[in-house]
């Protein structure tokens, strides 16, 4: 999906796009160096991604300190690709590294105490000795280490995810190819989804499809139908479609590193009255939504919009978080801003030109056990928002009907 007679994404702009952000979070901040373990962290600083299986095992981590060059430490027959093969890192900066795989290798083996020792002696020679390090995630006895040699250790999570949140138009094109591939699995899943075919294997019939087109990781897809929908299980299961269920999918993948979570919800052979009113009423709160996203809006403004939980059947925001939401898309799932009730009434968050975040409703149906669940994904432009999901759904679509 990139040609040479169209300009969609500048890559090495978008490189330069994250890096600057990066820095500019640093060099806003008290800390001397950012430590970064989590993957999507290190995405954005690098350049560089392995495979999921890897990347989060807590072993990759890179070093940016001011006024240097990214340091990169992966596997390390893959930080010799990096060095063939990504030429905006110094291949001096791309180093073998193993911290321990999550615990399997004990700390006793001395590897943390080693890569702390290596680090502290980096920032020594850059002369950011007793600057804080900022960190992201991390392991415990990492934290421990790097307390033990000295190091005062902040939280650089909030610095990375606000860098992250305005996102550049070659990340809005990322955005958009993945949602436009999702956009094409929901026309494949309409077509199939009759009576006798199993959760399982829309979810199987997904997977190949996004793979086919392009993915880099389809990361979860939900298939959830009949007496399923209600409580929302956020899983799949191997059960039979049947005549007159409803069904609704979310299909979270990434295309060049960048998501999508992208629900609908469809009736199998024929609806009822009240899987209509509960999909009505579910647009109807997502509508509203969508009408509120511009700049300058806060997000409690948003999530007043939806309603209460109680209105719904739960007992408090907490049981119900994640049926009415919004989060950030980007190279994580869940990025800034997050809109719910349970927290947005308490810190409201401003929205602004660039953001790009899923808004979701959810409405149990009065039949006790279907539902109707909504997604559509959107860009806040200085005009006011843009949908990027584009798959119908203004309507309770039956598929296949008698």
């Amino acid at each position: 999906m990139g040609v040479d007679y169209e300009q969609r994404v500048d890559f090495d702009r978008l490189r330069d796009h994250r890096l600057r952000r990066a820095r500019a979070a640093l060099d806003g901040s008290e800390c001397g160096a950012f430590l970064l373990f989590d993957f999507y962290n290190i995405r954005y600083v690098t350049q560089t991604w392995i495979g999921g299986a890897l990347g989060d095992k807590m072993t990759r981590y890179a070093l940016l300190a001011r006024d240097a060059a990214p340091k990169l430490w992966d596997f390390g027959s893959a930080a010799r690709h990096h060095r063939l093969h990504s030429p905006w890192l110094d291949p001096a900066d791309c180093h073998a590294g193993m911290l321990g795989l999550r615990g399997a290798i004990a700390p006793t083996a001395g590897l943390m105490a080693d890569a702390v020792s290596r680090i502290k002696g980096i920032l020594a020679d850059a002369g950011l000795a007793g600057a804080p390090v900022g960190v992201d995630i991390v392991e415990p006895p990492f934290l421990f280490e790097m307390q033990r040699q000295g190091l005062r250790v902040v939280d650089a999570q909030q610095l990375m995810l606000d860098a992250r949140q305005i996102k550049s138009a070659d990340e809005i094109m990322l955005l958009t190819q993945a949602a436009a591939m999702v956009d094409g699995v929901y026309q494949d899943i309409v077509e199939v989804l009759k009576p006798g075919i199993r959760e399982n294997e829309i979810v199987a019939l997904a997977g190949k499809r996004l793979y086919e087109m392009g993915s880099d990781q389809v990361e979860a897809i939900n298939a959830v139908s009949g007496e399923r929908c209600n409580p929302h299980p956020h899983n799949f299961s191997d059960r039979l479609i049947r005549p007159g269920d409803q069904a609704f999918f979310d299909i979270i993948h990434s295309y060049n590193g960048y998501r999508t979570c992208y629900y609908r919800t469809f009736s199998v052979g024929s609806s009822t009255a009240a899987q209509r009113e509960a999909y009505a009423r579910a647009r109807e709160w997502m509508d509203a939504s969508i009408a509120m996203i511009k700049p300058g809006v806060g997000t409690d403004q948003v999530a007043a919009v939806w309603p209460e939980a109680t209105a719904f059947g739960f007992e408090d925001e907490m049981a119900a978080f994640g049926l009415q939401f919004g989060h950030g898309l980007g190279l994580g799932l869940h990025e800034r801003p997050i809109i719910s009730r349970l927290n947005s009434m308490r810190e409201p968050i401003e929205l602004r030109a660039g953001m790009v975040f899923a808004l979701e409703t959810y409405c149990p149906a009065s039949d006790g056990f279907s539902a109707a669940r909504i997604e559509e994904e959107v860009v806040v432009t200085p005009d006011g928002c843009r949908v990027l999901t584009l798959f119908p759904a203004q309507e309770l679509m039956v598929a296949n009907p008698y």
